[in-house]
């Protein structure tokens, strides 16, 4: 895909999680690698509703600003870890998405098996410890997740996910809060119960049309 493509995509994908409902305000960042050390980023203190090709920014692997008129955001540190621990992935998006801030906020895991729906897409979703926000902390606390998911819950702060496109790390954030959106529902009526490892297994050997990673025992 062309440099002008990726840009017409990061704003297509950015503008989309405004309107669903899985940003606001200026909040939330999405990146491309688009070569060696460089990295197609929205700038900070923009709306992704708002987004046009013209506000994106290259920025290198150090976060220094390559082109653009923007600034690169402090988000991006958490960005550069997935891509340091992940060669395969190409893309990152970092979202605010409302339910599974609460599950975080909560204490209230996205670990076990209970949609099967999330463990063909994938697998299980770990939370990451508090990190100050906008801080390289954000970076730290994900290294060790990352490595086997494509989607990490970051305490108090939202999600991020991870893909070969941004496209595919955008339908991981949405799968991500739909899926937190059925747990909590379900937890306001009573215990819910776990897959068990036969009906996990025939999940998984069904998830012919998703590109997952294995999920880890939690």
């Amino acid at each position: 895909m062309t440099l002008d493509a990726l840009r017409a995509e990061l704003c297509r994908y950015g503008r989309r999680l405004y309107e669903k409902g899985l940003v606001s305000a200026t909040d939330g960042n999405l990146s491309v690698r688009i070569g060696d050390d460089r990295f197609l980023c929205t700038p900070s203190g923009c709306c992704k509703g708002e987004l046009d090709e013209a506000m994106l920014v290259i920025a290198d692997g150090r976060a220094n600003l390559i082109e653009g008129r923007g600034t690169v955001t402090s988000e991006f540190f958490t960005h550069l870890a997935a891509y340091e621990e992940r060669p395969d992935v190409q893309a990152v998006v970092h979202a605010h998405p409302t339910y599974a801030t609460a599950l975080s906020l909560a204490g209230a895991a996205m670990m076990d098996p209970q949609l099967p729906e999330l463990v063909m897409a994938l697998g299980a979703v770990p939370t990451a410890p508090y990190a100050t926000p906008g801080s390289t902390e954000g970076g730290e606390v994900i290294r060790r997740l990352i490595r086997e998911h494509n989607a990490v819950l970051l305490d108090r702060h939202g999600a991020v996910t991870a893909g070969a496109t941004i496209r595919e790390a955008y339908f991981a954030m949405e799968r991500v809060e739909h899926g937190a959106r059925v747990l909590w529902a379900a937890r306001c009526l009573g215990p819910i119960p776990t897959l068990d490892a036969d009906q996990v297994a025939r999940a998984r050997a069904a998830c012919v049309n998703y590109k997952v990673l294995p999920p880890t025992s939690a």
